[in-house]
């Protein structure tokens, strides 16, 4: 052999090299990208994309199958232009018919050169946009078949190939742990979620006052928190609320939240006033029979004051009250914070009262409603105040799910929000 043919035999094979080489980087790089998010709809969008940018293709869809296993319940694309996508509008995802529908029953990878002309082929729908290669691939999690991966026209016109083929499995390999991955972050957010909805109550009847409430979880990680919340009307006619956090996202927090929850319950019965009062009894009480975890907590009375209602509030360590007035306007009731519950119960609490006009709102809520990283908690706050202005005419259910919906948290922290809405008018003893 020539010395030339020797050279160009050998810049071949480090071409060769080369490229797979690239594509395993590829490689890697689309697993680090389908492995970065936990929430499954993210991470399904997520799989097309990356296998598109593998294999160099243009279109991409992911079907997933029914429980039934014979057709598919959910299509995910990508790679559609806005005006393909508006020339689909009205028709259906597709099923499983036709080559789609061969894959599902024949799940070994598929290579198809000229999809009109493959035997299982029954045509595209109306608008749909012209293609003629077809690569699909099985995507399987925990040993049973989830779903296809299918892309179409490569960029570069030519039929998709065996590399094509070996490095979409692969990456189908590493999709199916991903999947699995956010499928149990989905389980374990929903069932912390719901495990923290049992250790909160329902709000009982507060005539003639009206309550509403929402908690939430964290975003992620899926855990249960310690935000917690209660509401009753006292025999002396005051409606009193109280909201807290316990510092802690696990199921010492929890239970210590259900704990403290409690037993100030049968303290507001027993002590009704004041606020600082119930709050250092419970800090001694609940010091004195179990580890409670600092806590942060804003207690408020809202309570008859000659023709009208008077604010009458104790915080320890937590934010204030947000008061929306008949006319819509929020502002926060300031007053000096007292120092968290679990810290020094010996430290007096300090009591502030504020005037209610009827028909007012008091909103309680906890920090996650606010927090972000990149803003002062200020900056939140006014922020919060804002949306509850803009939305102060919502029936109060309403209110609280958009408060919760449009929070300028950064949604890291569970949160909880608590708001009493103030009859009209003072009610008489009966």
């Amino acid at each position: 052999m020539e010395p030339a043919e020797q050279l160009e035999g050998v810049a071949l094979q480090l071409l060769a090299l080369a490229k797979a080489k690239n594509r395993l980087q590829g490689l890697l790089s689309a697993v680090l990208a389908i492995s970065g998010d936990l929430d499954l709809s993210v991470v399904l969008h997520r799989i097309v994309t990356t296998a598109m940018e593998l294999a160099g293709a243009r279109y991409g869809a992911l079907g997933v199958l029914a429980p039934s296993g014979d057709h598919l319940e959910r299509f995910i694309t990508a790679g559609l232009t806005d005006e393909e996508r508006a020339a689909l509008a009205g028709v259906d995802f597709p099923h499983g018919r036709g080559v789609l529908g061969h894959l599902i029953r024949h799940p070994a990878p598929l290579r198809v050169d000229d999809i009109p002309a493959h035997p299982a082929s029954v045509g595209f729908p109306p608008g749909h946009p012209p293609m003629r290669t077809l690569l699909g691939v099985a995507i399987t999690v925990r040993g049973e078949i989830y779903g296809d991966l299918y892309l179409s026209e490569r960029a570069d016109g030519r039929p998709f190939d065996e590399d094509d083929e070996e490095i979409v499995r692969a990456l189908a390999g590493a999709a199916g742990i991903a999947i699995e991955n956010a499928r149990l972050f989905g389980y374990v957010r929903d069932s912390a979620e719901q495990f923290q909805r049992l250790l909160l109550p329902t709000l009982p009847d507060l005539v003639p006052f009206s309550g509403a409430a929402v908690y939430r979880t964290a975003s992620e990680p899926a855990r249960v928190g310690g935000d917690w919340y209660d509401a009753a009307v006292l025999p002396d006619r005051a409606c009193v609320a109280v909201i807290g956090d316990v510092v802690g996202h696990d199921l010492q927090a929890a239970a210590a939240m259900a704990q403290a929850r409690n037993m100030l319950r049968a303290l507001l019965y027993d002590r009704r006033t004041p606020p600082s009062s119930v709050l250092t009894q419970l800090d001694h009480t609940v010091g004195a029979i179990t580890d409670l975890p600092v806590t942060t907590a804003c207690l408020a009375r809202i309570e008859p004051a000659g023709d009208g209602w008077s604010l009458h509030w104790s915080t320890a360590g937590h934010l204030p009250p947000l008061v929306l007035g008949p006319d819509g306007h929020a502002r926060y009731v300031q007053g000096e914070p007292g120092i968290p519950l679990g810290v020094d119960p010996a430290v007096p609490r300090p009591d502030h009262t504020h005037p209610l006009p009827a028909g007012s709102t008091v909103v309680l809520f906890t920090d996650g409603l606010v927090e972000h990283p990149q803003r002062a908690i200020d900056e939140g706050l006014d922020a919060l105040a804002a949306l509850a202005t803009a939305h102060a005419a919502l029936p109060l259910d309403d209110l609280v799910r958009v408060l919760a919906d449009q929070h300028p948290g950064d949604g890291h922290d569970d949160m909880a929000i608590l708001a009493i809405r103030i009859p009209a008018a003072v009610r008489p003893l009966p």
